[in-house]
């Protein structure tokens, strides 16, 4: 008897041992029905009524009538947003987070450290996902900001749009991502002296900077294939990088299963970057007809932030906007404008990017009416960001469009972004991936 106690001791030991060992049980995903008067169907450029938007987790489990969805989920907590519209959340291609266009002045370049940057970079993050930017891609910041910036808001610990990370645009020694024009005895321990991060000078650095900023966790590689606006001694027309050096870059980015930009506003950097394979052509402002006819012929997209000539020759002037810079950007802000319009008649792939830092975060929606000025319906101007965009990011199975198995990433206004686009300038609630983030609709 004894030993038989003994032996149901030890069993009941084991059993409590091994209850002990496994882990909680998860909680059940969070189920919600978010109704609204209208949906935006990007694909097809038109609304639909009387559907509601089945959300289990952070992911859209269905969409059909909120009769429906409700026999279909009884429990689920209900967000009725009135006589709202429902779109998917907006994707900007063309941000750098970590810059401020309050602060032109040259000085900076030498007086913040890396610490003001990630600073600008939480705050920038949150006023970009208020403003119904649900993902963004980073295309320059310094090494590795927009890495760290990501993770920590895929962590929860920050708020802010999902963000697709390069690291520093790869520059040549003097390009447009260097710095020029100060004498041989300034240095600054930012990007341009990190030689690894963002210089390179033939095929095998460029091989080796790529593999770098690979190493460091990076989701998309930048590199500058001509001349720039806001950097002092070059053109922007002038083409930086050789077609094989862009050649190694683009095969270098792609067999790491990253895709690449280029920054390229002149023709001849443009056309090497196509030719190169690179997946899109930044700004494209000085394009011509065989740039515009390859990319079409390639499949290449065309990011061109055609809003922030505006704020160029305007607020930026009063914020300490060099004359050298002026200048470039009256030769090319309005030429831009114009081979944007060129380019979409053409029917080249055109996907939404404002080089946010430039002007201020939050404001990416003022784009919209420039690219309907020249030439885009409503309708064309929110594909591009929204289903364009996630196809040139590589995402269009979880962002993009409101569709069962994509993220929950939502947003809404009170009134017809088809009838007048600037309504997307006021987004009043955000939601991304199941949590709300901005609500003014329910107040």
């Amino acid at each position: 008897m004894r030993m038989r106690g003994v032996v149901f001791a030890l069993a009941l030991l084991s059993c409590l041992s091994f209850a002990q060992s496994q882990p909680a049980a998860k909680p059940a995903p969070k189920v919600v029905i978010v109704k609204a008067a209208r949906l935006l169907d990007v694909a097809t450029g038109q609304y639909k009524s009387g559907v509601a938007v089945l959300i289990e987790g952070d992911r859209i489990k269905s969409i059909g009538s909120a009769e429906q969805l409700a026999t279909q989920a009884p429990n689920a907590e209900a967000i009725d947003l009135g006589n709202a519209t429902l779109l998917p959340g907006l994707i900007d291609c063309h941000t750098h987070l970590g810059s401020r266009a309050d602060r032109y002045d040259e000085l900076y370049d030498f007086r913040d450290t890396p610490f003001n940057s990630a600073f600008a970079g939480v705050v920038n993050a949150e006023k970009t996902l208020e403003a119904g930017f649900t993902t963004v891609r980073d295309v320059g910041s310094l090494p590795f900001l927009a890495v760290d910036l990501r993770n920590s808001i895929n962590e929860g610990f920050i708020p802010g749009p999902r963000v697709v990370a390069s690291g520093p645009g790869i520059s040549i020694t003097g390009g447009h991502g260097d710095l020029n024009n100060y004498s041989p005895q300034t240095r600054v321990t930012m990007f341009p002296e990190e030689r690894g991060f963002g210089i390179a000078d033939g095929v095998d650095q460029v091989i080796h900077v790529v593999r770098a900023q690979e190493k460091y966790g990076v989701d998309v590689i930048k590199i500058i294939a001509t001349g720039g606006v806001l950097s002092r001694g070059d053109k922007p027309g002038a083409p930086q990088f050789s077609l094989a050096e862009l050649k190694a870059a683009a095969d270098e980015a792609h067999a790491g299963g990253r895709k690449i930009a280029a920054h390229a506003h002149g023709p001849e950097g443009i056309k090497n970057a196509i030719n190169a394979g690179i997946d899109s052509i930044e700004h494209a402002s000085l394009v011509d007809d065989e740039g515009i006819r390859l990319a079409k012929q390639h499949g290449t997209y065309f990011v061109m932030d055609i809003y922030n000539d505006d704020y160029l020759l305007g607020e930026a002037i009063k914020f300490g906007l060099s004359e050298e810079k002026v200048n470039k950007e009256k030769v090319v802000g309005q030429l831009q404008r114009d081979n944007f319009r060129k380019a979409h008649q053409a029917g080249v792939k055109m996907a939404f990017g404002t080089d946010a830092g430039v002007y201020p975060h939050g404001d990416n929606a003022r784009q919209f009416a420039v690219m309907v000025k020249y030439g885009m319906t409503p309708a064309e101007a929110i594909r591009a960001a929204t289903m364009n965009a996630a196809d040139l990011l590589g995402r269009s199975k979880d962002i993009g469009s409101l569709d069962a198995g994509k993220y929950a990433d939502i947003i809404a206004v009170s009134g017809d972004p088809l009838a007048d686009v600037k309504t997307l300038e006021h987004v009043q609630w955000v939601m991304k991936g199941g949590k709300v983030y901005k609500d003014e609709l329910r107040r």
